[in-house]
């Protein structure tokens, strides 16, 4: 690192065994021991976390379709994955993971959110969570941050950042100047009479905007956490039409 610190709890992590004991980090590019099963898995986290349980193993074992004693490359990547996270689920407090749900089929992905929300509200675990589909974290956060170019761009509450943009959509049968509605229009798509337009501010204030100018309807609709986050990027001036035009 160039420089900063990082701390777990207000304690510096480097060369801190009982900080480590807390943290599991899984890897988007996973790792097991050769000839490896589940089982040998299991044993392997228990020797090195001082808080690995199990009891939870033996119940996950009930909940993931895995053969324990199979080994673990004769899996397909998404029973590796699966593999991979039951042994997290057993002990550490904070997890770490990347691409959590990578190779998972819908119901075991399902299940593993689940499982991690779980953690979070019985035993007050920490979940990160890094990931290139967004929609994947938008039942599931309730924090977001955003990572460009090696640095951190913004990290707020979903819902506070939510509340920072709206899509609405509206149809007009006379031309509309919307450079003159004061709008802060991030995207604006339009097909015929209906105009479908991205806005850095509330609903509230962009359909009153809307309506002063006689519009056929006009509403808000729900916004995907990834509209958000190219809303975010293009107020930081990310220019989206050198890759997309």
């Amino acid at each position: 690192p160039d420089g900063g610190r990082v701390t777990l709890e207000g304690e510096d992590i480097f060369e801190n065994i009982a900080a480590k004991d807390r943290i599991l980090y899984l890897s988007d590019d996973l790792y097991f021991p050769p000839k490896s099963t589940v089982e040998d898995l299991a044993s392997f986290y228990r020797g090195l976390y001082s808080g690995f349980s199990m009891e939870t193993y033996h119940t996950l074992c009930g909940c993931f379709p895995l053969q324990t004693d199979q080994p673990l490359s004769t899996f397909s990547k998404g029973m590796r994955r699966q593999a991979a996270l039951l042994a997290a689920l057993c002990h550490a407090d904070y997890l770490l993971l990347d691409e959590a749900f990578d190779g998972l089929d819908p119901v075991i992905r399902l299940m593993v959110k689940k499982l991690l929300a779980e953690e979070i509200a019985e035993r007050g675990a920490t979940v990160m969570i890094s990931s290139h589909n967004l929609r994947e974290l938008e039942d599931l956060c309730d924090q977001v941050g955003l990572l460009s170019t090696g640095r951190l761009l913004f990290e707020k509450d979903l819902d506070a950042l939510k509340l920072g943009f709206c899509r609405v959509q509206a149809a007009y049968d006379h031309p509309v100047d919307w450079a003159a509605t004061g709008l802060a229009i991030l995207d604006k798509k339009e097909r015929g009479k209906l105009v479908s337009l991205l806005v850095r501010g509330t609903a509230e204030d962009t359909l009153a905007v809307l309506e002063a100018r006689r519009p056929l309807f006009a509403e808000a609709l729900p916004m995907t956490l990834e509209e958000v986050f190219i809303g975010e990027m293009e107020a930081a001036g990310y220019d989206y039409s050198n890759i997309l035009s």
